[in-house]
């Protein structure tokens, strides 16, 4: 009788591991594949040739010349995406209220002609870590700056943050956002007297 039940729970063992650790993952990626094979490959941008990055994982941009992500709250390193997470910090913990005055100071160092109000984007994490995205607002406190540096009329900026303004996901869910890493693809392709610095 008990080698009877073993006999059972071993042949289920390894059916069920056949079946849900092999054929099912082969069968879901090769649809993924044929239907969707952008974003199955992890929706990598291209420009000449070279890859990018993600358009679903934010990346750090720090130079005047680019327009800058949200923070991220990874770790070891910022947008890594084998560790995506908030911070968990609440509104009263103290180490969230410094790291937003880090951040302003920071962006008022690089800006400090602009004297606008800092959109709250910009100054906080978002709960994955990874955000590929800005608000409109955050891109257009931005501007300034990316067309002082790189020599680009304000005018020519906001036309491009327009461009590149995503809106709301199935036009009801969000907010219209920008993708900073297509943005900052955008600028580049336009002829300045200086890139990124």
């Amino acid at each position: 009788m008990v080698w009877k039940s073993l006999r059972t729970a071993v042949i289920a063992t390894v059916l069920f591991t056949v079946l849900t650790g092999v054929i099912y993952p082969l069968a879901i990626t090769g649809l993924a594949q044929v239907f969707f094979p952008w974003r199955a490959n992890g929706s990598l941008i291209h420009v000449n040739g070279k890859t990018l990055g993600s358009e679903l994982i934010g990346q750090p941009f720090t130079a005047p010349g680019y327009f800058w992500s949200r923070q991220s709250a990874t770790s070891p390193f910022p947008y890594n995406a084998a560790s995506s997470g908030a911070t968990n910090e609440g509104p009263l913990n103290p180490s969230l209220a410094d790291g937003a005055r880090k951040r302003i100071h920071d962006l008022r160092e690089v800006d400090s002609l602009n004297l606008s109000s800092i959109p709250v984007d910009l100054v906080t994490a978002s709960a994955s870590g990874l955000d590929p995205h800005i608000s409109v607002a955050a891109a257009l406190y931005q501007a300034p700056r990316v067309a002082r540096a790189r020599g680009i009329s304000l005018q020519k900026i906001n036309e491009l943050v327009a461009r590149e303004t995503e809106g709301r996901t199935f036009g009801i869910l969000g907010e219209n956002r920008v993708n900073v890493l297509l943005l900052n693809a955008a600028l580049d392709a336009e002829p300045s007297q200086s890139k990124g610095n």
